[in-house]
């Protein structure tokens, strides 16, 4: 059964993987014609407004402890969200998705710091390969970051904190409950981010409103309530390491529906983030042999 469910976890990360892979693309198109925190707030207000009405019963049975718990992811997941949006005005989609991803390398060193949890050779060893992976896809020759990079390269510690904060507070809370609270905290941040800093923006558009349906129900309302439940039955490292194929998906993506170049680089580097994958699986189990 146990097995069962860490197969089914995987898979579950897996989709979750797709669809913020295509997240890419639609908040690059977005931001024509919606500003940054105006997106979020958007996005986020309507996910927890939904998740509220579905699951109201759940919500009436609140604790403050879930309260607590929620309000640190979602102090992150702000933060992850803000530098990622604010950065892809300033550098192309496919770019930034595996920049995002290098939060693989960071989160079984956090949530070893969190937990005392430490992670194996084998997850050390695939988050490296991944990371190695993410700097030949996104690195200019110069090797330097532009300001969109930079924005990306803060949202990945975000994220890995997020991931970390998740894969602690999961195991002794409702899933929904803190998916409910932490959507709702980072939208409440954001429309206060909206006052501050684009008070003067005008009504949402025509061409706007798919794009934050989009990224509302399917980007954060369904995938981040999957990502909840199913790291309850993965560590976070090894979730991690599956929700950074989003860079692999989100570059492909990024080809095809943005037309952005195919470089070998690309290919040498997505072959680096699967052989990660492989590794943080497998173990590499199937070197072994059949031994009993």
């Amino acid at each position: 059964m146990k097995n069962k469910n860490s197969l089914f976890a995987d898979i579950s990360l897996l989709l979750v993987a797709v669809i913020w892979g295509s997240g890419f693309v639609v908040t690059k198109n977005a931001l024509d014609h919606i500003t940054p925190y105006y997106l979020l707030a958007c996005r986020f207000m309507i996910s927890s407004i939904l998740m509220l009405i579905v699951f109201f019963k759940r919500v009436k049975k609140v604790k403050l402890e879930d309260l607590k718990a929620g309000f640190i992811i979602g102090i992150f997941l702000f933060g992850g969200f803000a530098t990622q949006t604010v950065g892809l005005k300033y550098t192309t989609a496919g770019k930034q998705a595996f920049i995002t991803a290098t939060n693989v390398v960071m989160v079984p060193f956090i949530y070893w710091g969190i937990s005392k949890k430490k992670p194996d050779i084998y997850e050390v060893i695939a988050a490296i390969l991944c990371f190695v992976g993410i700097g030949i896809l996104s690195f200019e020759s110069n090797l330097q970051f532009g300001y969109g990079e930079f924005l990306t390269f803060i949202c990945a510690i975000f994220f890995a904190l997020h991931i970390s904060a998740i894969g602690y507070f999961a195991k002794d809370h409702d899933p929904v409950l803190l998916s409910i609270i932490q959507m709702f905290v980072a939208g409440i941040l954001s429309i206060i981010f909206v006052l501050i800093f684009e008070s003067n923006v005008e009504s949402i558009t025509k061409d706007s409103i798919f794009p934050i349906l989009y990224l509302s129900i399917f980007s954060t309302l369904i995938a981040f309530l999957i990502q909840n439940v199913a790291q309850k039955y993965t560590s976070s490292t090894h979730a991690a390491i599956i929700l950074s194929l989003e860079a692999l998906f989100g570059g492909i993506m990024s080809l095809i529906f943005l037309k952005e170049p195919f470089t070998l680089r690309f290919l040498i580097g997505s072959l680096s983030i699967f052989i990660s994958i492989i590794t943080t699986e497998t173990k590499w189990a199937f070197f072994k042999g059949n031994n009993k």
